[in-house]
């Protein structure tokens, strides 16, 4: 069985070695080759953050598994190659790479091709590049680029000014990090930060952001920039306001990377992205995993664009094991996610899971929401932190719909058992009698997620 996988991150490589090891139970020959665009395979883009404050060392130490070993496993990995045109009637992928163009045959392809940054025109000079000093934090070759523009921070000549554009998780984590450099940093998001969590608690992040150093501009679009000798010098909002700056951080968010199967017919969702079954396959021999599909919310039951390295793992998994006959099955996903701001000493921890007040309306829920302050371990304990757990159920059925947690350190975690019982239909009342585990510096007796869940059905 030939199999050519397009895309060499986490959901291509999880269902290359997947299929490798399916093929040795079955005692099949397979013959995997692999096509990834550019030089790096198997690391973590959520890491990246954290490389350009200094927590990490090296872009080396984000990657998982090396280019050598996927092939030593016997994976014809490609690096340098990228899949320009596919025919799924004759099925073959045309590529071009450092070996001149190419034609490869498959039985089963697979597309894996991940997402890719937004960058708006204001970004771009007339000849289409990225104005010097701007660009995006989406993979190993932007860390190398932001660890290069900021090797001087702090220094005569090197950069001191930063404007982040964008207030989700990468402009918080970006925003973070070059606080934590030096620069002097002002955040500029459209709306609101985090506005995938309801507004009480987005004031909060805001407030924490404040504290921490962050110049924060809500509300406001960037129009253009303005440059120097093709430098970025400053940013001009739709307010009027000039930002001086000697660098702009891309974080207005991703869009699934579809064209290769937009052009060959294959359907797009609501969103742009690929819309593969529960087994991963969009059309006769062709699958398709990670950032670049819309996948089933397991609350809605609709398709949702949900970026996540938990999931593209998880379906590229699945996806390798169907390619070889199996009949695993990606159950959903709930938008489960966690970040932290720590600068300017504050620390603050933020996760959700689930539907937003807003988007449980919209899916005809009838919402009852509340917002419960405690602490992350018993008051007496020097550990013990503020943590802010907001609850989201059904007023008629009493059916858990999310949850939001803001707070100190220790809070975000907890995330986890709340996406547990989601994930398993129970109400607010499972939720507030669950066996969790208590002792002194890790929890209250009711734990902070338990009394807010059991605030709420009271008030139910």
């Amino acid at each position: 069985m030939r199999i050519v996988v397009v895309g060499a991150d986490a959901a291509g490589m999880s269902a290359a070695h997947t299929a490798l090891r399916a093929a040795a139970g079955a005692d099949r020959e397979v013959g995997i080759t692999v096509l990834e665009a550019t030089g790096h395979t198997s690391y973590s883009a959520c890491g990246i953050p954290y490389w350009i404050a200094g927590d990490v060392p090296g872009g080396e130490d984000l990657v998982a598994r090396s280019a050598r070993e996927h092939r030593a496993a016997g994976i014809d990995l490609r690096l340098g190659t990228r899949a320009v045109a596919l025919d799924p009637e004759r099925r073959r992928v045309r590529v071009e790479g450092d070996g001149g163009p190419d034609e490869l045959e498959y039985d089963e392809l697979v597309l894996a091709t991940g997402a890719a940054p937004i960058v708006p025109d204001w970004a771009r000079t007339a000849a289409g590049g990225l104005v010097e000093g701007v660009h995006p934090v989406k993979n190993l070759d932007d860390g190398a680029v932001w660890t290069g523009l900021l090797a001087e921070a702090g220094e005569m000549g090197g950069p001191t000014r930063a404007v982040v554009v964008g207030g989700g998780y990468i402009g918080l984590e970006m925003a973070e990090a070059l606080i934590r450099r030096g620069l002097t940093t002002t955040l500029v998001t459209r709306s609101r930060v985090m506005s995938s969590l309801d507004a009480d608690l987005g004031a909060e992040i805001e407030a924490a952001l404040v504290a921490g150093g962050v110049d924060l501009r809500t509300g406001r679009t960037v129009e253009r920039l303005e440059t120097t000798d093709g430098r970025v010098g400053g940013v001009v909002t739709d307010t009027g306001e000039r930002l001086t700056t000697d660098v702009v951080v891309l974080a207005i968010g991703v869009e699934p990377a579809t064209s290769l199967g937009a052009a060959a017919g294959l359907p797009l969702g609501v969103e742009g992205g690929y819309l593969p079954d529960p087994g991963g396959r969009v059309a006769p021999g062709i699958w398709a995993a990670g950032d670049c599909c819309e996948v089933t919310h397991r609350l809605t039951g609709g398709r949702a664009f949900l970026p996540l390295g938990t999931h593209a793992n998880k379906l590229g998994r699945v996806v390798g094991d169907n390619l070889l006959g199996g009949d695993r099955r990606f159950g959903g996903a709930l938008g489960t996610a966690i970040t932290r701001f720590v600068a300017g000493g504050v620390h603050l921890e933020i996760a959700r899971t689930g539907l937003s007040s807003a988007a449980a309306t919209a899916a005809g829920y009838d919402v009852a929401a509340l917002v419960t302050i405690g602490t992350t371990a018993s008051g007496y304990m020097p550990e013990a932190e503020q943590i802010q757990t907001k609850v989201i159920a059904d007023r008629t059925t009493r059916r858990l719909l999310g949850v939001q947690i803001v707070g100190g350190p220790g809070s975000a975690k907890r995330i986890d058992a709340a996406a547990a019982a989601l994930w398993g239909g129970l109400d607010v009342d499972d939720l507030a009698g669950m066996d969790l585990a208590y002792a002194p510096p890790f929890a209250t007796v009711w734990d902070a997620l338990q009394i807010a869940a059991r605030r709420l059905a009271d008030r139910l």
